[in-house]
């Protein structure tokens, strides 16, 4: 169970999502009418800092909101209802960001569109002036839906305090500095992942992706490929998959951040790699079994209660 040294520090995005449920995605200059309308809490780091602190670690969160009804609101909740540190949250001339959401009804599949608004105006300084903040985490969580100068400080605060950061990619971008530092820990999807190595992986390509990781710093790769088994290759030259658990998926939007959330808070815990992906795939695959982002998130006890569909170690090739 969690210690009260596991801590979780965030920075990253916090959105209001317009979800518009579909029978079929819109083709290129094609008007289709939605089936449901909803507006929802939602950003990628917001998001996966919920993920983290409903696996029972603390949880402190860095990013921006506008002055706005949506922002005080959303930093309410996130204090009294989840738990989570706000002080890190910063408020913006700017509005909130918002995201624009299509989700698939038969396959749960989506498409989304986002408007960074405050979340553009979180500051390599801001950063700077919450390293006390950074300093205190067991880990750090962060992804690209802020500006990439502000994740690239926080890394390097975190990496000159020796604490290990959880690398979410997401949107992936161009130029991404990863010669400037090692990563302990970079979690993608299968189309980030083709975009990062620039090829699609597969369990045969074991020596190029190891060359590709250890080029770029990395020291453990995790792949997550929705019904498929996620791949986690490491810089030592260990390859491996975990079993995904069985679901029928209703809404995928949140099942990534669910994923990275409650793989950084049991990497927090001390958990193995293997053991938090694991758990981390329980969280995905149980928040496809909702509508939204956040409120299908499940907490640790629902995790706990799945791990065992979860076999260990499907296959593991080591170098040499």
């Amino acid at each position: 169970m969690p210690t009260k040294k596991s801590k979780v520090v965030v920075v990253g995005s916090l959105n209001i999502d317009q979800v518009f449920r579909v029978s079929d995605l819109p083709a290129r200059g094609e008007t289709i009418s939605a089936n449901h309308f909803q507006t929802t809490r939602g950003g990628k780091g917001a998001n996966q800092a919920i993920s983290a602190a409903r696996q029972g670690v603390e949880v402190a969160m860095i990013g921006s909101v506008g002055n706005d009804e949506n922002g005080r609101s959303y930093v309410t909740w996130l204090e009294e209802e989840e738990n989570i540190d706000v002080s890190g949250i910063s408020k913006s001339k700017y509005p909130t960001g918002s995201a624009f959401i299509t989700v698939e009804e038969h396959t749960g599949e989506n498409t989304i569109i986002v408007a960074g608004g405050a979340n553009e105006s979180l500051s390599r300084s801001t950063v700077q002036d919450l390293t006390p903040l950074i300093e205190s985490a067991s880990v750090l969580l962060v992804q690209l839906e802020v500006p990439v100068h502000t994740v690239v400080e926080a890394i390097n605060i975190a990496t000159r305090a020796g604490i290990p950061v959880v690398l979410n990619p997401s949107p992936m971008i161009p130029n991404f500095p990863w010669d400037d530092f090692a990563i302990a820990y970079v979690i993608t999807n299968e189309t980030e992942a083709a975009e990062l190595l620039e090829f699609k992986p597969e369990s045969n390509d074991l020596d190029y992706v190891r060359q590709e990781i250890h080029e770029r710093r990395i020291q453990n790769l995790i792949i997550t490929r929705g019904s498929e088994t996620t791949l986690v290759y490491t810089r030592e030259g260990d390859f491996f998959e975990v079993e995904p658990l069985p679901v029928l998926p209703i809404d995928t939007v949140g099942a990534g951040d669910a994923f990275a959330g409650c793989f950084a808070a049991r990497i927090a815990e001390g958990a193995s790699v293997e053991d938090a992906v694991r758990a981390a795939n329980c969280a995905g695959a149980l928040t496809t079994l909702g509508g939204g982002a956040q409120n299908p998130i499940p907490d640790r006890e629902k995790v706990d209660q799945h791990l065992e569909q979860i076999p260990k170690r499907k296959l593991r090739t080591k170098r040499g």
